[in-house]
């Protein structure tokens, strides 16, 4: 059993997602100043990637329909956690950590891989008893999506909260929800945004959307950070500066540059062609984890493999994008390379839940 599993692995997403963390790890070794700085970071980087490939060989070696099962108390277990989080002390203005020594927990983090199985298993039934599209159906999908956002929002963590959004969005896309409730929903966010900017948001985060659109509006304030990466981005040309000579980066002008900006740091130190690499790197991983949410067994392998596609693709946009100026910043990590244990856990578990379904599928399957 266990050699035929191994034997349907997709070898390509493995290979891939390990050149992602070795460039990562290079380019936190030398934002770092190298040996002669601070190598804790890296230190626990490995660690945590460790950590992470033995959790995704054994959610490998489970039938992600086990996994399945257990969704409802994995999702009262992270709705206690997400509670519970937000009576901690505050770090940088959000209470989104649970400090336990050196370390610290993030279980908005791994609220994306419940509500992932979750929400999948919601839809499944919806689908089978052909009540997807009722609107009572709709409305008990987006309950149950919304009330964990919505505890994330009060962190406030509205990076997290836009991924899960999206992820929703592409599974719900993928199951077959029809056209009326697309645009229906296009109709609420361009109604909600600008009452949410005006009504809702607090001064902080009005600030960075103002400051994207403009970052000149405060060049040594809240535009910054845009200013720096964008100049770090700029600077690396098409070879790069050179590991430990990156003017922004060793320099200590860059912001967050082991967890927000690590994109600016590799396109600094190691230029356009490595940074189009991991663009390349990230593009075929998710065509691949695409595929086989087309050739799963079933659909509920299809729905979860759709729902890591849309996290992973939701992160990849929004953190390239915004080291560029094209997305505003919200401190969402690029998987696989940004610094942080909880993200690198998250996006391990996600890639072993890939894998199993890679391993248990058939060919010339889709959603029916």
């Amino acid at each position: 059993m266990i050699k035929k599993i191994f034997k349907k692995m997709d070898y390509v997403i493995i290979s891939i997602v390990v050149l992602l963390f070795l460039v990562g790890v290079v380019a936190l070794y030398s934002a770092n100043g190298g040996i002669d700085g601070d190598t804790s970071e890296c230190a626990k980087q490995i660690i945590w990637f460790m950590a992470g490939v033995v959790g995704a060989v054994f959610i490998i070696m489970i039938d992600y329909n086990v996994l399945g099962k257990l969704w409802l108390p994995l999702y009262m277990l992270i709705l206690i956690l997400l509670v519970a989080v937000l009576f901690t002390t505050p770090i940088n203005g959000a209470t989104s950590w649970f400090r336990i020594g050196s370390m610290s927990l993030q279980p908005s983090e791994f609220a994306k891989i419940v509500l992932i199985l979750g929400t999948a298993k919601v839809i499944e039934v919806f689908k089978k008893r052909e009540t997807l599209n009722k609107p009572l159906s709709i409305l008990a999908i987006l309950a149950f999506v919304l009330l964990p956002v919505a505890l994330i929002i009060m962190q406030p963590d509205y990076g997290t909260a836009m991924v899960i959004l999206v992820i929703l969005v592409t599974m719900l896309f993928v199951a077959g929800i029809k056209w009326r409730y697309v645009i229906c929903a296009m109709l609420a966010v361009a109604i909600i945004i600008p009452v949410a900017y005006v009504y809702v948001l607090p001064q902080h985060a009005k600030n960075r959307i103002d400051v994207f659109l403009n970052p000149q509006l405060d060049p040594r304030g809240a535009g910054y950070n845009i200013i720096q990466s964008k100049l770090a981005v700029g600077s690396g040309q098409l070879w790069g500066m050179g590991l430990f000579e990156g003017n922004q980066t060793q320099l200590g002008i860059l912001p967050m540059k082991t967890t927000d900006f690590i994109y600016a740091v590799i396109s600094e130190e190691m230029g356009f062609i490595i940074s189009s690499v991991v663009i390349i790197l990230f593009v075929i991983l998710l065509a691949r984890i695409l595929d086989i949410a087309k050739t799963s067994k079933d659909l509920y392998g299809s729905l979860i493999c759709t729902g890591v596609f849309g996290m992973m693709l939701a992160h990849f946009i929004e953190n390239v994008g915004m080291t560029m100026g094209l997305m505003p910043i919200t401190g969402i990590p690029l998987p696989f390379i940004s610094y942080g244990g909880s993200a690198m856990l998250t996006n391990m578990i996600a890639i072993g839940i890939v894998l199993s379904v890679a391993s248990r599928r058939q060919k010339n399957l889709f959603l029916e």
